[in-house]
C-alpha cells in the first residue's frame, strides 16, 4: 500500500466516526514505517476531524507502527495496548490523551 492510499483509507475510516461530542482540541501524529512510509496527522477540533498529509507540530502524541498494525488496530483486530506490549505500536506524548483516540476509531 503507497503512503498517498494510507492517508486516504484513514480519511475514509474517519469521516464516518461520530467526533461531534469532542469540543476539546486532539492531535494525533501517525509515523509510518514499512511499506507506505510517511507521516500523516490526524486533527479533532470543535467536533471535526481532519486528516492530511503533514506532520503537526503542535500534537499530543506521536503514535509509530507500521499500516498492517494501523489498520488492525482501527478494526479492532488488535488491542492497541497489546500491540504496545508487542512493540508493533510505540506512541509518545500525553498517554491519556492516546486513550481518547480509542473512543472514536
Amino acid at each position: 500500500m503507497t503512503y498517498e492510499a494510507i492517508v486516504e483509507k484513514m480519511r475514509e475510516i474517519i469521516k464516518e466516526k461520530d467526533v461531534s461530542g469532542i469540543q476539546e482540541h486532539l492531535a494525533y501524529q501517525f509515523n509510518i514505517t514499512g511499506e507506505g512510509e510517511g507521516i500523516f496527522y490526524l486533527e479533532v477540533s470543535e467536533g471535526k476531524v481532519h486528516v492530511e498529509p503533514y506532520e503537526y507540530y503542535d500534537r499530543h502524541v506521536i503514535f509509530t507502527c507500521d499500516a498492517d498494525s494501523l489498520f488492525k488496530i482501527i478494526q479492532g483486530k488488535l488491542d492497541p495496548i497489546k500491540a504496545v506490549e508487542e512493540q508493533k505500536l510505540m506512541f509518545e506524548g500525553d498517554i491519556e490523551k492516546a486513550l481518547r483516540l480509542q473512543a472514536f476509531i
